[in-house]
């Protein structure tokens, strides 16, 4: 929680999401856990390779669409960073990721019936690199793990994730 509270929002609706993210962990004890209240935190990393032209999507067995990786913090995780990295990890099936300390952004999102009593996901996102020659794996909540050339997303990808990209871009080509 002390990142999200100390981070340097870089826009007032970034801001303000980062706030309601902030009331929300403050009036649920159990807002990080997947039996909490129907609105709850999760991570997510946007995965780059080094050079950051190519992106890592999941094609996610759920939501039926390309998204970066992430989903619920478990009760062994020391920080939503490292709830997030190890998401990555699982998901990505790729042990080298470097996952950044920094939050990327935040997005509120409504879920489809399919996800159950989980209703909506307050995501804290970050950004990771590894190599392009990484061999990902398929994890058993995905349907496909491929790499994309950011300027050139999968059809149907979500409004959100391009935008996620470029502010990951920002970060690794600092």
């Amino acid at each position: 929680m002390a990142r999200l509270e100390a981070w340097p929002a870089p826009d007032e609706e970034q801001d303000r999401l980062r706030l309601d993210f902030l009331a929300h962990l403050h009036a649920h004890e159990d807002a990080m856990a997947k039996g909490g209240p129907p609105a709850h935190l999760t991570g997510g990393v946007i995965v780059l390779d080094e050079a950051a032209d190519n992106v890592l999507l999941t094609h996610h067995g759920k939501a039926r669409l390309w998204l970066q990786f992430g989903g619920h913090f478990e009760v062994g995780d020391a920080s939503m960073w490292h709830g997030a990295v190890r998401e990555a990890h699982e998901e990505s099936g790729i042990a080298n990721l470097t996952v950044l300390p920094g939050i990327v952004e935040l997005s509120r999102h409504e879920l489809p019936a399919a996800f159950g009593r989980c209703r909506e996901h307050l995501d804290v996102r970050y950004a990771a690199v590894t190599p392009l020659d990484g061999a990902p794996l398929v994890s058993d909540e995905s349907i496909d793990v491929r790499w994309w050339p950011t300027d050139q997303l999968p059809p149907g990808a979500p409004a959100d994730l391009a935008p996620l990209i470029q502010a990951a871009q920002r970060l690794i080509r600092r």
